[in-house]
């Protein structure tokens, strides 16, 4: 059964993707949050079918967190679940991502036409001064910011080492840092064809202010919440991990 609804859900991504894509290059002409907000319509459709075909729920704790005004998100990054579901749960907003999935026929495509922040990872100092200078331009506009510290997606009980240029870009453009944990992976693991049905949870945490504190102090206060809040929530995931967890820390990106 998950494999048949697994399979059901890509063919529907596919279905509801392209014409979007085919949409977003047609519109290339149109305002920046205008684009955004007709080409991030493809977000509810999608959403609709990965509750009702895949069967995964979500539910949101603290979501009186959220302030009024843009800020960055800092969130734990588990699956493609999160990169769709937190466009829902927040404010409009745009992800710092790889600059080469803007090659992806049709979503690739389609990315490309909303205002986001994209980077060449392999640029070293140079990505970070991307992220600083596209991240305020988008603050500015209107947008929030949601960053993955970790770089990328890692199994539920792993940790990679939080890079600071989330926690950067909110002390340049002095805007606070929302951080966010939660579970996706159990459900929507890196890579997996089959998806899992079950109620995911997303934490969202107290506002870290920027003014008066460093950027490294900015990006251990969202680590230490993060990283607190998935052991509190999903300790079974950390049960005899510890070691595993820190080796993956020290590892190479």
């Amino acid at each position: 059964m998950h494999l048949l609804r697994s399979f059901l859900f890509a063919v529907l991504l596919a279905v509801i993707t392209v014409p979007y894509a085919v949409l977003a290059i047609l519109i290339f002409w149109l305002p920046p949050m205008t684009r955004h907000r007709l080409i991030t319509s493809w977000v509810p459709l999608m959403m609709w079918v990965v509750r009702h075909v895949l069967g995964i729920r979500y539910r949101v704790i603290g979501a009186e967190n959220i302030p009024a005004g843009p800020a960055v998100i800092l969130s734990k990054h588990q699956s493609a679940w999160e990169t769709i579901a937190l466009q829902q749960i927040f404010p409009p907003l745009c992800y710092v991502l790889k600059r080469e999935l803007l090659r992806v026929p049709f979503f690739g495509w389609a990315l490309g036409r909303i205002p986001g922040i994209a980077i060449d990872r392999a640029a070293g100092k140079d990505a970070l001064s991307q992220v600083v200078e596209q991240g305020r331009k988008r603050l500015h506009e209107g947008l929030w910011v949601a960053v993955f510290p970790e770089g990328t997606r890692v199994a539920p009980g792993v940790v990679r080492r939080y890079k600071p240029g989330g926690a950067i870009l909110a002390k340049r453009a002095g805007v606070p840092v929302v951080p966010v944990a939660h579970n996706a992976g159990e459900f929507w693991r890196r890579n997996a064809f089959v998806k899992r049905p079950g109620e995911i949870t997303v934490s969202i945490g107290p506002l870290i202010e920027v003014k008066g504190v460093k950027a490294e102090e900015i990006n251990r206060r969202a680590e230490e919440w993060i990283e607190g809040e998935m052991r509190r929530l999903f300790g079974h995931h950390y049960a005899g991990a510890d070691t595993r967890a820190e080796a993956a820390a020290r590892a190479p990106d």
